[in-house]
């Protein structure tokens, strides 16, 4: 009940303010989603990249993000197979179960959790997670060569892409960046965190569900909020890293659907209201499965 109380209970109070304000002032979602995504992010991602020391532990995490991704594609696989599931279910079950919401969720409950140090690997997994979302997710998506091109381009469309590369030349040239510069990087990338969980209340607000399919929805919340930890934690005990990151990397894992993968859904038309109901489920059950990781960790 302390983890709760300290660690969930602020984060989920911010995404009810979201919801409550999205509820009463239908706001528009996407110009605020854009706001993040191309001015308050790059900073956020310029910011952690630019001050992180690199050691051999982000090569473990880009390694560690790979496994996870296709140890789940594989099981979806296989389960979408012997269930006989046409491939929009089977693209529908990917989306929700492969993708976890590492940043408007699980950054905040790290930070809460495990402090600055363990925010900064927070934030890294988030950039990596969001890239290999931008690519795999709209690829099972859209089914086919056009979501690779599609994928591609919204890789490279993305601004927090450019903010990694442009921070990596910068300290790896020795390129210096003035203080008061980079203090206006800071001062918009500390806003990007409690605005996204806002973001994740209001985007919960507007999800729709008409028919909830329980059979599919507990195979994917016990995927995503059961066999992804248990994934991730044999992941860890293989790759060498510090323990501080095996536990941001598990707690990033044990995080609900990606709200993110709603949109490629209704886009792309792959089960909308499948994902929708499994994004809704699995982000309530996780008030009570978060902690429990979280004290097990």
């Amino acid at each position: 009940m302390t983890i709760f109380i300290q660690v969930v209970l602020p984060v989920i109070l911010v995404f009810c303010a979201g919801y409550i304000l999205q509820r009463f002032i239908r706001l528009e979602i996407k110009s605020i989603s854009t706001v993040v995504l191309y001015i308050l992010l790059p900073c956020l991602v310029f910011d952690t990249f630019y001050h992180a020391e690199f050691n051999q532990e982000y090569l473990m995490m880009v390694i560690f993000s790979i496994a996870l991704l296709f140890i789940i594609l594989f099981i979806n696989k296989a389960a979408a197979k012997a269930a006989g599931h046409p491939t929009s279910t089977e693209s529908g079950l990917i989306l929700s179960t492969a993708f976890m919401n590492a940043g408007n969720y699980g950054a905040p409950i790290v930070l809460f959790a495990f402090g600055e140090e363990g925010f900064v690997y927070s934030v890294s997994f988030m950039v990596i997670q969001q890239i290999v979302m931008n690519f795999f997710g709209v690829y099972y998506a859209a089914k086919g060569a056009a979501g690779v091109r599609l994928a591609i381009t919204t890789v490279l469309k993305m601004p927090p892409t450019y903010a990694v590369v442009i921070a990596l030349t910068a300290k790896l040239a020795n390129i210096p960046v003035s203080e008061n510069i980079m203090s206006s990087i800071t001062l918009v990338g500390d806003a990007t965190i409690p605005t996204v969980m806002i973001l994740l209340g209001m985007q919960l607000a507007n999800i729709t569900v008409k028919q909830l399919d329980w059979g599919k929805i507990s195979y994917a919340a016990s995927l995503r909020l059961v066999g992804s930890p248990l994934i991730a934690w044999g992941l860890t005990i293989i790759l060498p890293m510090s323990d501080l990151m095996a536990s941001v990397l598990i707690i990033s894992a044990a995080m609900p659907s990606a709200a993110t993968t709603t949109m490629y859904a209704v886009q792309f038309d792959s089960k909308p209201e499948l994902v929708s109901s499994i994004t809704l489920i699995t982000t309530l059950l996780s008030v009570v499965t978060i902690p429990i990781v979280l004290n097990i960790l």
